[in-house]
């Protein structure tokens, strides 16, 4: 499967680019989308919807991972970043990808095994995962790789449980009691 991974921003987006399974991937590319702060911000917003187009016509994933938003001090910097989710979101959803969203500590929990590790830690297990000489610059296209093989290691299996689960789970305790009398 080949996953792009889009760790939001309305400064700088980065995007990853990561093909695999669960246990195994491969890097295929990464990098940063920049935007003006002197720009208003639609024009910002238009901008990084230009690029993400870009981004998955000439790649073609077959899924999409974006860190979900969550607060932090400052409330203009969590506007701008929920500002460019819902544009990824929207890019995403025109291109009719499935699209999942990972909370930061979530995507640290996967790649590292810890939800508190630092962006330093993040980046290491990236390059031993991918088997890569560095991890990819900045910070942010790191991230992103980091979304991406979330995704691949966690997407599936949480895909094919929530798939699995209402074939497995009766509607009712009501039809419980009587499935279980009609199999006495």
């Amino acid at each position: 499967m080949l996953v792009f991974g889009i760790d939001p921003g309305l400064t700088r987006c980065g995007v990853g680019l990561v093909r695999g399974s669960p246990g195994r991937a491969e890097f295929v590319d990464a990098g940063v989308i920049r935007t003006p702060t002197d720009l208003p911000v639609a024009r910002r917003l238009l901008l990084l919807e230009t690029a993400l187009e870009d981004w998955l016509e000439k790649t073609q994933p077959e899924a999409v991972a974006v860190e979900q938003v969550f607060a932090q001090h400052n409330l203009m910097t969590v506007v701008g970043v929920a500002q460019a989710a819902g544009v990824a979101l929207l890019v995403a959803a025109r291109h009719g990808l499935p699209v999942a969203s990972y909370t930061p500590s979530a995507v640290k929990a996967a790649i590292t095994g810890s939800g508190r590790a630092d962006k330093a830690q993040v980046g290491t297990m990236v390059c031993r995962v991918l088997r890569l000489e560095a991890a990819p610059r900045p910070a942010d296209a790191a991230d992103a790789v980091a979304l991406a093989i979330c995704h691949l290691w966690r997407g599936g299996a949480e895909a094919r449980l929530a798939a699995a689960a209402p074939a497995v789970r009766p509607a009712s305790w009501g039809r419980v009691v009587a499935q279980s009398k009609a199999g006495r």
